[in-house]
């Protein structure tokens, strides 16, 4: 290509998490994107902002476009899906807490009640001590059975996501 050859672009701009910065760079380039080299990703924090580049007259761009929204859609299926393994752990976690709150608001009414009942006290102590405890490893446990359940969905959906890659790979 000749030097003074004009060629327009369309931008597109990502803001992705640090992990899956290469994970993004390897696949929008199947749909003709580029990273535009004026300007680079920076290193370090939790998101990065990527900015694309591609020819606007690009061969198969509906079609590139139609496999880019369905790569998108899965993958926002997959982050949807990896948050939910901790969503439903965090919610039992925090409603064992709040139990364990009740029953150490009883026992507190009961010993500061104007007759004691020292009896009652413990009765509430005991189970608000024990729910208090028990989050940490009701959290861990459901994150753990969650993920087992949900992982075979999320690598058929990774396998999905290559096959749209292949696709678009393949009409460039």
């Amino acid at each position: 290509m000749n030097k003074n050859d004009f060629i327009a672009y369309e931008y597109m701009e990502l803001s992705v998490s640090s992990d899956q910065v290469s994970f993004y760079l390897d696949s929008y380039e199947n749909f003709g994107w580029h990273l535009d080299p004026r300007l680079m990703p920076a290193s370090g924090g939790a998101k990065q902002r990527l900015c694309f580049r591609r020819d606007r007259k690009i061969l198969n761009k509906a079609e590139l476009t139609r496999l880019q929204r369905n790569f998108d859609s899965s993958l926002n299926e997959i982050n949807a899906l990896e948050d939910s393994k901790t969503t439903f752990a965090t919610g039992l976690a925090i409603t064992v807490g709040l139990i364990g709150t009740a029953f150490m608001a009883g026992s507190v009414f009961a010993i500061s009640s104007p007759v004691p009942n020292v009896l009652l006290c413990i009765l509430f102590g005991l189970p608000g001590l024990i729910c208090w405890v028990l989050p940490h490893f009701i959290y861990k446990k459901a994150v753990r059975l969650r993920t087992e359940k949900l992982r075979p969905l999320i690598d058929a959906k990774y396998d999905e996501l290559y096959e749209i890659c292949e696709k678009g790979h393949r009409l460039l």
